[in-house]
Formats: structure tokens, sequence, C-alpha cells
């Protein structure tokens, strides 16, 4: 039985089993595969079989599906070993799991006895030239190293990137059956990190790969490729069989490397009955490897780059949160100070003047850390038919009580007639708190006004719906040179108050929509304010079918 390994996402390590003549769907459905991704659309791509070969076709889902890294936009038929990305989430196709330690088997003389033909040193002298026509195979043998140049420069996942390569290795060399192999880092063990076959195996016996010990290890020590046959030590072979039959294979193995160092090797044979490999095809399987090793280790110095700027990111990031929480921390203990003289002394006065310190300092925490969960996770809004007037009336009324001691007008306008639109609730109503709770601490007490208005605009022909959402204040104003940098996390223009998060998370909900925030704003003159603009997509038909009709069911219901 075929299954699907998931080697990257959320679910890494799971295995699925795919039954004979059964379609399977991929996606976030009930009645698909479980994928714990939420990058994946419901239903986001179909396996199905057809007379013993498998094929895959993307269900106009949101992210796209990926066949080794290529974008399909058909039904497209599967190899075992192919790879197959959905979402965040990259799965290995057929019993050919690399990982497998029973899918390559690397075997001494005793099993496998190896008659090498010719060696060539794999460095930078590699050049590829053939007889009779050397200038005609130079022209196609640089060909396909542009090629493999082009597809190594797009690629800094290695799994990806040795996935590609072997394509452009079938492409050329025709094998019946390709290994690419890392170096362990222990001299006695490499690991399969490719596997691939022209042809679909016969069974899991036929799937079995036995490749020679002594050939790998020739080439990751010398830093040669070798052409080689084989002859395996059978009893059988002493009947006379066939070269067919006795399976006599030619091989090529030639060495993955950059300057002196060996990643690892690509190794690729055919039965000599089918195909036998020549002298320059070993030179240009060299110039591939080379190739393959420069991208590698141009993938390490990046990922050690983004290592270290991620490293560097994170010690900004914990800087700039505990300065934020030491604030509010400071808060915290004042208020809670005075609550505890108040109740030594039998003031509650002076009591309920400290809780007020705590309460604010509490809900100020709060936000923090909503705000921080929603910044550091990235997911697909859950869609919902909503109109924005009750939910903009929600979030007045939760800060109606701020707004009141503050003696500062909150004024929300929506037209009741205006339809509903496309949003996910929760995370909306985070974005419009964050533009209410600004505007608010904007505006000078006992003079500011906040207005929040929203609006619904059908679109010229042809053009999606939009709606937007403008929040109005009459405060200070902010300074052009700070406008270019307010979405930035940890920036604020609160000082002590502010945390620098609530307008990078509000830009993150409205980009995640598929929208965007925009903001104006004046320092002098009778219009000093400032203006958010929140502008979304209004188009129902941005939803999943499923999702719109459970919203019309439950608008019948009511």
């Amino acid at each position: 039985m075929l299954v699907l390994s998931v080697i990257q996402g959320p679910d890494k390590g799971k295995r699925f089993e795919l039954p004979d003549h059964e379609p399977q769907l991929i996606g976030r459905s009930s009645e698909a595969i479980l994928i714990n991704d939420t990058t994946l659309s419901r239903r986001h791509a179909e396996l199905t079989p057809d007379s013993g070969q498998w094929f895959i076709r993307d269900l106009a889902s949101q992210n796209g599906t990926y066949v080794n890294g290529v974008k399909i936009d058909d039904r497209t038929r599967l190899r075992l070993g192919d790879q197959i990305r959905v979402g965040q989430t990259l799965l290995v196709f057929g019993v050919t799991d690399a990982r497998d330690p029973d899918v390559v088997r690397f075997v001494g003389k005793s099993e496998l006895d190896t008659s090498i033909e010719r060696t060539m040193a794999s460095n930078e002298d590699s050049i590829i030239l053939a007889e009779p026509e050397p200038r005609a195979a130079a022209v196609h043998h640089l060909r396909i190293v542009y090629k493999l140049t082009t597809l190594t420069a797009q690629s800094l996942d290695r799994g990806e990137l040795l996935a590609k390569v072997m394509d452009l290795v079938f492409d050329e060399f025709q094998p019946e059956r390709g290994v690419i192999v890392l170096d362990s880092g222990d001299s006695h063990v490499v690991r399969p990190e490719v596997v691939r076959y022209r042809n679909a195996p016969r069974d899991a016996d036929d799937a079995k790969i036995r490749v020679s010990r002594t050939i790998i290890q020739h080439a990751m020590r010398h830093g040669e490729g070798v052409l080689c046959t084989n002859a395996m030590n059978d009893p059988r072979f002493a009947s006379g069989d066939s070269v067919q039959r006795l399976n006599i294979r030619s091989a090529i193995c030639s060495p993955i490397k950059f300057r002196e160092r060996v990643f690892g090797t690509i190794y690729v044979d055919s039965s000599i009955a089918n195909y036998t490999f020549t002298g320059e095809q070993l030179a240009l399987m060299n110039a591939i490897g080379l190739h393959t090793g420069l991208a590698l280790a141009n993938a390490e110095l990046y990922s050690q780059k983004v290592r270290a700027e991620r490293l560097a990111a994170v010690g900004e990031t914990v800087a700039s949160l505990s300065h934020s929480i030491k604030n509010i921390l400071q808060g915290l203990r004042g208020g809670a100070d005075l609550v505890e003289i108040g109740l030594k002394k039998d003031d509650m006065k002076l009591a309920k003047g400290g809780w007020a310190i705590l309460k604010r300092n509490l809900d100020r925490i709060i936000g923090l850390a909503l705000n921080m969960l929603a910044y550091s996770r990235q997911r697909r809004p859950e869609l919902q038919l909503i109109k924005l007037g009750p939910l903009m009336d929600d979030c007045a009324q939760l800060l109606e009580g701020y707004a009141s001691s503050r003696r500062v007008a909150l004024i929300v306008d929506v037209d009741p007639e205006m339809p509903p639109i496309p949003v996910d609730t929760s995370l909306l109503h985070q974005a419009v708190m964050n533009l209410m709770t600004n505007a608010l601490e904007a505006v000078e007490p006992q003079r500011g006004a906040v207005t929040c208005r929203a609006a619904y605009h059908a679109g010229a022909p042809g053009q999606p719906a939009w709606a937007e959402i403008n929040v109005i204040d009459n405060g200070i104003g902010i300074p052009p040179e700070k406008l270019a940098w307010i979405f930035e996390p940890f920036n604020t223009t609160k000082g002590q108050r502010g945390t620098g998060l609530g307008l990078a998370v509000t830009k993150r909900i409205a980009e995640e929509h598929g929208g965007r925030v925009e903001v104006s704003s004046r320092t002098d003159g009778p219009e000093r304010g400032s203006t958010f603009r929140m502008i979304l997509p209004a188009d129902a038909g941005r939803m999943d079918p499923s999702a719109t009709a459970h919203n019309r069911a439950s608008e019948s219901a009511i």
C-alpha cells in the first residue's frame, strides 16, 4: 500500500496510507486526510488512482499545490518519491520515503561486486566535451549547466533543491533509479535524501535499491566521479540467464562537493540491457555535483544568516517587551501599594484610587498579551459574513468607561443598511479595538472627540466591492517624520504608555484579509488630528462555499 509521509509542517513524521482504487482528498474538511495545517483550504487537492498510476490536481486552493517545487495547474501524474507541498506541509508520495532505511541498502563486496571502469576527478577543470561532435555536445551540456544554475539559485530549502536536481538528472540521463545520499558526519553512515524511480516498482522488494558501499565511499573520500558496472554474487548467475534477467547494471556516482567539502553523492543506475552510461556523462554528472554542492553551501550560509538575524530580532523583541512589561508592573505595584495602605487605614477612597490604577494596568497587560499572540501567530482568517455596525458598537461599549473617565466623546456612525462583509470576527474586533484605543489616548481630556465610521462601496462594473473603516480623532496629530515607521513593531509615539504592537497587529490583520491600512495626520490648524483608514475586500465570493452555506443556514434559522 502506498503512503504519504509528512516531512515538513505541523504534522511532521505522520504517514497516511493510500488505499488502492480510492481517491483521497487533501484539506481541512472532515472527509479529507487529516492535516493540522491552517494554511490549507478545506478542499485543497485531490489524489486519484488511474490504471495503476496516481494523479494529483489542485482544487482551486488559495495557496496552490506544488509537486517537486513547481506549482501545478492541471492534473499531474505522480512518481514514487515526488514531493508535494500544500500550504506549509511537505509530503513525500509513495513507499520511497528516502528516510526509510529499507528503501536504500548500502551493501559490501560480499553481496554486490563492483567493476570500476573509469574515475574522473570532480573539480573546476571538469570541461564537458564529447565525441564525435564536441561543439554540439558542449552547447547541450552548457544548456544543462545553465538550467542547473537557474534552479539551484531559486531554492534555499535543501529537500526542495535536491528534488529539483534529481528531476534534472532524470531528464538528462534517463536512468531507471536514482539516489542522492548525504554525509551524516559519521564516516560509516550515509543517509539517502532523495530516491526516484523512472517506473513504479512492481512490489516492495522491487522498490529496494542495493548500492555498493565501496562506490559511495570512494566518491566521497576521493572526490572523484565513478563510472562502473556491477554483478550480484548470487547462485543464479551460474544458470546462464540473460543480462537483463541477471540485472547487471551500469551506474554513475558523482560527489556533491564545494571546495574541499563533500556533502554527499548523486547515484544513478540502469540495467545494461536498457542503457549504458558513458565517460562524457560522468563528466556532466561531476559538473552537476559541483553546482549542487555550491548551492548547498550557499543554503547553509543563508540559514546561518537567517539564524543570526532571528537571534538579533529575538534579543530586540525581548528588550522591548521587557521594558513595556516593567512599566506595567511598576503601575501594578503602585496601585497595589495604594490599595494596601487604604485597607490598613480603612480609607476606601484611597483604596478605590489604587484599584483604578490596578485595573488600568491590568487592561494594559491583557492588551499586550493579546497583541503579542496576534502578531506572532500567522493564520488564515476564518471568514464569516457579518455587519460592521454591531461589531463597532461592541468595541465602543467596551471602551465607554475609559472614554467617560477622560470625558472624551466616542461616536460610532455606521449605516444600518450596510450589507454584511466577509471577515474574521475576532481578528477584526481586535484591530478595531486597537484603532479606537489609540485614538482615545491621542486626544486631550475633556476636549477630545473620536468618530468611527464604516462605509460600503459596490465598486465599478467588473471591480470587486470593498468596505472601509475610518477612525478619526482631533488629537495632536503624528509628526511627518514618524508616519514612516508607526506600523513597525515596538515603535510607539506614546512613550512608556505604549508597547508599539497595536498598529503592527492591526496592519497584519488587514493584510491577512487581503486589505490594507492607511493613515493621514496633521499637527496644526483647525483640522489637526489623525485618520486611520482600514480598507477590506467585501466580495462574499472570497468565502469558503461551505462557510457561506453555513451562514445562510444560520440566517434562515434566525
